[in-house]
This record gives structure tokens, C-alpha cells and sequence, in this order.
């Protein structure tokens, strides 16, 4: 698997991205970023897009896709796959013809531009060539990570996650995580209220994994305590870890 940074950071500034993490130039996980890095053709060849949550620096760019393609008058269609809760609060918040129009509906609802695939946590499901379970995860809102299985390899993404239990059972072994670290350790406090994590909290997480990940790429990171929680993830006695960058690209 190719797995190409758009996006990786928890909030919008200049050079720090939303997330969304773009496999093999076909599948996306997360979609806080797409048309502001990605060309009309490498767009195109989007065909599924996994979302964690609601939160809209998870999903914010899945209206200017749709946008682009009806524009484009290109006879395309990308599947939007997440849990019930997910998928109603993107119909019911955002695709509802007041904040944005419903592209599931349009150009008809035979051939729409954007088809919402309801999934159940712990189910495989095969896409092409990947088999994608979603786990539950401790956040805000209903949230869920991602184990991503093709070509021998596996990649975990978490999301957005607090202290959690189930998904760190999926990453035994796994060739690659992407876990977050939100806040540096003197905002510790407000990374609990907000289920997030810091690198201490973390490092209480990664404790739970029987066999730990080839690699481990951090994301999520507040743009304005990027260097603080880089030296405080470096500092952490794990083989493998690395705060990420937008832009970066890996082969799992």
C-alpha cells in the first residue's frame, strides 16, 4: 500500500492540513482535505472514502469533491462509508440542501455523485482490493478507527480517540499505526476533556498492544504546539515513531 499524507493536523493553518489519508490514489481515510492538494484528475480517481466521525475537520471536504465532479459533468461516483451515526449526521447537517446540496441525490438518485454506505463495527468488508474493519473508539462522538488489510500489509488508523480499548487488539503486528497526540503534555487536562490524547497518554495506550507496529505515525497534532509534542514524541523509548508532516508519502 502507498499511503499518501493530504492531511494531518488538528487544526487549519498555514501548512498544517485536516486530516485525511489518501491509499494507493484511490481510497481515502478521513476527508479534511482533498481539492486543495490533489489535482481534477488525481480526484477522479477517488473511489471510497472511510470517515471516523462527524467532526468537520474530518469531513469538510467531501462537499467541494462532489462539487468539482458535478462540475466536471463526469460520470463518477464516491462511496461514503461509515457507521449509522456518521452517516445520518452528514445527511442530516450537512448534504441537506441548506448547508450544501444533497449530492446523493443529484445528478439523479439512480446515478448520484456521492453514495452513503452505512457499515457495522467489527464486520469485514471487502473494497477492491482491501478488507476494511471499523472499530470503536473513545471520542466526543460516535467514533470509529480503521484496520486496513491488502497485499499482505495492515495499517491502523485510529481517528480521533481519548483512552480506548478494543481497536489496540487490531494492531498487533500491524505494519504501520497512525495514532494521534493532540495536545502537548502541559494541556493534559484539556486532552482529557476532550478525548484526545497527549504523548504520555498515548505511550498508556501503546502499552496495550501485545506486538507493537513496525511503525507508528503520529497525527492530529495542534499546529501551534507542533515542535513541543515532536520533541515529546521523540523523547518516548518506542522504535518506530514519527510525528507526521503533510505531504509525506510511505510505502506499507
Amino acid at each position: 500500500m502507498k499511503l499518501r499524507v493530504l492531511g494531518s493536523a488538528g487544526a487549519e493553518l498555514p501548512d498544517f492540513r485536516p486530516p485525511a489519508f489518501l491509499l494507493d490514489e484511490q481510497l481515502l481515510l478521513d476527508a479534511g482535505t482533498i481539492g486543495s492538494v490533489l489535482s481534477e484528475e488525481e480526484q477522479w480517481k477517488i473511489h471510497t472514502i472511510f470517515i471516523t466521525h462527524s467532526h468537520l475537520d474530518h469531513i469538510r471536504s467531501i462537499p467541494a469533491l462532489a462539487d468539482n465532479i458535478i462540475i466536471k459533468n463526469n460520470l463518477h461516483s464516491v462511496s461514503v462509508q461509515s457507521t449509522a451515526e456518521v452517516i445520518t449526521a452528514l445527511k442530516d447537517h450537512l448534504f441537506n440542501n441548506v448547508i450544501w446540496p444533497d449530492f446523493s441525490r443529484i445528478p439523479s438518485a439512480e446515478n448520484p455523485v456521492i453514495k452513503f454506505t452505512t457499515i457495522t463495527p467489527y464486520q469485514e468488508y471487502t473494497v477492491n482490493d482491501y478488507l476494511i474493519t471499523a472499530i470503536p473508539v473513545n471520542h466526543t462522538v460516535p467514533t470509529v478507527g480503521y484496520q486496513v488489510k491488502s497485499g499482505g500489509k495492515t495499517l491502523v488508523y485510529t481517528g480521533d480517540t481519548g483512552p480506548t480499548e478494543e481497536i489496540w487488539t487490531y494492531c498487533s503486528g500491524a505494519d504501520t499505526l497512525i495514532v494521534e497526540v493532540s495536545f502537548p503534555e502541559s494541556m493534559k487536562d484539556l486532552a482529557q476533556l476532550t478525548k484526545h490524547l497527549t504523548s504520555s497518554m498515548l505511550a498508556l495506550e501503546l502499552a496495550k498492544i501485545e506486538v507493537l507496529p513496525k511503525r507508528i505515525l503520529i497525527t492530529h497534532p495542534k499546529p501551534q504546539y507542533y515542535d513541543i509534542i515532536r520533541r515529546e514524541v521523540e523523547k518516548l523509548p518506542i522504535a518506530g515513531i514519527e510525528l507526521l508532516r503533510d505531504g509525506s508519502v510511505y510505502e506499507i
